[in-house]
């Protein structure tokens, strides 16, 4: 009887970011990754200690394909805001993978690229070395904020966004004006996070780099 076959960590990882792109909302496992596999979850443990460590390398993975081919251009706020948006095209098609990012960072070798990258941008910018830490640091969890909210919204199922969408309507629309003044007045303007994150995320990003820039003058 022949054995089973033994993947490698390569094929691993790249199933696992198949699935996690293709897959419905139930959450991601070992178990599923397994299957997919048509192995075990035991065979999968040899590679990576825990559903973390694996989640932890498809995101660093993620990272890396971010910045392959990417060349700095620009002044130091283009190239963090090429970055950010690398990483928000990246994660988009892996929005579970978001999560993951914000929540444990990945520590790999596409991290270090993304950090790299981000710390040069901000040497360029004229910014004394001692803030530059603090600085990259409100960046990254601006970033992984900004992106794990939008990713969120990819991983509802059509008639979960539909049903969510209700529930916004009913709330704004249907506000009691006198409990609610403000909110009844603005109800017709008012958008659900879902509307417009694109623009949102280039304006926010944006004012916070605006805003470091004051800083340096």
């Amino acid at each position: 009887m022949a054995g089973r076959r033994r993947w490698s960590t390569e094929e691993i990882l790249d199933t696992a970011a198949e699935l996690l792109r293709t897959g419905d909302t139930e959450p991601f496992s070992v178990r599923k990754l397994a299957a997919a596999l048509g192995t075990d979850s035991s065979s999968l443990y040899r590679h990576f200690r825990n559903k973390t460590e694996l989640l932890r390398a498809v995101a660093d993975r993620t990272l890396a394909a971010a910045m392959d081919g990417y060349r700095p251009e620009g002044d130091w706020k283009q190239r963090i805001t090429a970055t950010a948006l690398r990483l928000r095209e990246a994660f988009g098609q892996h929005p579970q993978l978001a999560v993951v990012w914000g929540r444990y960072a990945s520590g790999g070798a596409g991290s270090r690229l993304v950090m790299e990258e981000v710390l040069q941008a901000l040497r360029a910018s004229g910014l004394p070395d001692e803030e530059i830490p603090s600085r990259y640091h409100r960046i990254v969890i601006l970033l992984a904020a900004l992106i794990a909210s939008e990713a969120g919204i990819g991983t509802l199922a059509p008639d979960e966004y539909e049903q969510g969408m209700e529930h916004f309507r009913v709330a704004v629309l249907g506000a009691d004006p006198d409990q609610f003044p403000a909110l009844a007045h603005f109800a017709r303007e008012i958008r659900p996070l879902a509307a417009d994150r694109r623009a949102a995320f280039d304006e926010i990003l944006a004012g916070h780099l605006a805003q470091i820039e004051s800083a340096i003058r």
